[in-house]
């Protein structure tokens, strides 16, 4: 009986299967420092996992670029959920002179832009009742124009108000990687924003930026993102004198 054929099948059934090629870790960490020190804008895992060899534990690829980076004068940190290199803090003031002054926002803007951070979504009406003055929309227009909130949908109510919400250029900015980042109430008073006696009502909500519309929102109209901001409400507006 002729087994060379039934040998020749056991062969092939028990032979090995090359374990697949794992990347360098060393050159996959040189590939994404490059990729983070060219990009203008930060960058996600599924970002750099694109670009890094198959296989790259990008994971372990950016805890070793933070901890490389932790004592340099730019750190690699984490923002809106990316990834970015920034100047090391305690270094900020070496750099202030060559950075571009941004024109200053008025306090009525920083009002209104922190009321939209902890309340969205939320109504130029209701940013108006929590001040307790009224809101331009010139505020509102410089809002938006620096990218840091956005319209999000209109109020199932009358007049079916837009709401407004942050965008990921707010988190950014501040240097936020979560809107949960921002500082609540013990905070608030312990950095001297809020002083004197605190009325025992008061609280600071936890604020969210969930991108989904909620079940009093409506979806914006095609034509919402082309209109001034004083068609999306009505009413006369009063410019604030702050």
């Amino acid at each position: 009986m002729d087994t060379s054929d039934n040998i020749a099948d056991e062969t092939d059934d028990t032979a090995e299967v090359p374990a697949p090629q794992v990347p360098d870790h060393d050159e996959a960490m040189r590939i994404a420092e490059a990729l983070l020190f060219a990009s203008a804008e930060p960058l996600s895992v599924d970002d750099l996992a694109g670009r890094l060899p198959e296989g790259a534990d990008v994971g372990a690829i950016i805890e070793d670029l933070t901890a490389l980076y932790a004592g340099r004068g730019v750190n690699l940190v984490r923002v809106a959920g990316r990834f970015a290199f920034r100047t090391a803090s305690d270094l900020a003031f070496v750099l202030a002179r060559n950075v571009m002054e941004q024109r200053k926002l008025s306090r009525a803007a920083m009002e209104t832009l922190a009321i939209v951070a902890y309340h969205q979504p939320v109504t130029r009406a209701e940013i108006e009742e929590i001040r307790g003055v009224a809101t331009s929309k010139g505020t509102l227009d410089t809002l938006l124009e620096t990218g840091w909130i956005r319209l999000r949908g209109r109020r199932k109510a009358p007049g079916r108000p837009v709401t407004y919400g942050t965008t990921p250029g707010f988190l950014e900015h501040f240097g936020l990687d979560a809107i949960e980042d921002l500082p609540g109430l013990e905070e608030l008073k312990g950095a001297g924003f809020i002083e004197g006696r605190v009325p025992p009502d008061l609280s600071v909500p936890v604020p969210s930026d969930d991108q989904a519309l909620r079940e009093d929102e409506d979806p914006l109209d095609n034509d919402d993102l082309f209109q001034p901001l004083d068609m999306h409400e009505g009413g006369a507006d009063e410019a604030d004198k702050e």
